[in-house]
This record gives structure tokens, C-alpha cells and sequence, in this order.
């Protein structure tokens, strides 16, 4: 096989792999990682780097492996827009927290959010308590919104800060 039609076919096996194993395990989002998911995704760069290149250590190999990794990705995300199939396979729902005041502990528990969470979310968004929350959903971004029943207030975002990849 041609060396570099082989990273390119190796790279584009390990994004796949990755996308498979990021929404078996539940990750949301990326953006706000605690310090055991960045040593995750340094061991798991480390891991694979192999993996898609193989013996080549040569800096053209290395430029193959990132544009198969950024064209297969560009590709992947227009297929998402195209086809609901792919997209309600990849990507999870949005999820209700709480509605009218009332949380669904049974949601809450399942998406592994803990109480001090919730409550800290709430209280960021300038509301006071769960109560007076109208409706708080986990977005499909991996970001909690909060509407309260205050008409004063805003509706606001909250990043989720905790949530680890297992």
C-alpha cells in the first residue's frame, strides 16, 4: 500500500474511533476539561499517534495525518448537517433538569450531575432556588440554561465545569 494513502487511512480510523468512544462515555463538550480529562486526552494523543502514522516520523507524514484528521472532521460535520440519521447518532438531546421548579432527579442522576452542581448552576444564574427555576436544560453543547420565573431576570448559560469523561 502507498505510505501515505496508509495514514491517511489510519488517521481516519482513529477519528472515527474517537467520535465512537466520546459518545459511548457520555462527553458533552470538550471546552471545560478538570485536570483528569486533560491528562486523558494527552494519553489518548500520545496513544494513537502511532496508530495513524505508523513509522513515519517524517514532518510530511505528520502533515498527512493532521489535514486526513481536519478534512475527515469538515466531511463528517456537513454529513451531520445533511442527514438527521448520522446527528440523532452522534449527537445526544437536549436534556430538561428542571421544569416549573421541579428537578427530575431520575435525568439529573442518569447524566451524573450532582445536587451541589445544580445548586451552583442556579445560584451563577442569579436564582435563588431550584423553585423559582422555570425550566434549566443540560444543551446539547453540554452547557446548562436557566429560565427562571423572574421576569427581571435574563435568560443566562452556565458551562458545565465538572463533568469528566467516564
Amino acid at each position: 500500500m502507498y505510505p501515505y494513502l496508509d495514514i491517511v487511512l489510519r488517521s481516519v480510523s482513529v477519528y472515527f474511533f474517537m467520535v465512537i468512544a466520546l459518545r459511548i462515555f457520555g462527553k458533552k463538550e470538550l471546552s471545560q476539561l478538570n485536570a483528569s480529562d486533560i491528562v486523558l486526552i494527552l494519553l489518548i494523543s500520545n496513544a494513537v499517534q502511532n496508530a495513524m502514522v505508523g513509522s513515519d516520523v517524517s514532518l510530511e507524514g505528520g502533515i498527512i495525518a493532521a489535514f486526513s484528521l481536519f478534512f475527515i472532521n469538515y466531511i463528517f460535520k456537513k454529513v451531520m448537517l445533511k442527514s438527521k440519521f448520522v446527528k440523532n447518532l452522534i449527537q445526544e438531546k437536549p436534556e430538561i433538569l428542571i421544569h416549573d421548579g421541579k428537578i427530575d432527579f431520575k435525568t439529573v442522576s442518569k447524566l451524573g450531575i450532582t445536587s451541589d452542581e445544580l445548586d451552583e448552576v442556579i445560584r451563577e444564574h442569579g436564582v435563588e432556588n431550584y423553585k423559582f427555576v422555570k425550566l434549566a436544560m443540560l444543551e446539547i453543547n453540554g452547557n446548562i440554561s436557566i429560565i427562571s420565573g423572574n421576569e427581571n431576570l435574563f435568560q443566562t448559560k452556565h458551562k458545565r465545569i465538572h463533568k469528566t469523561l467516564s
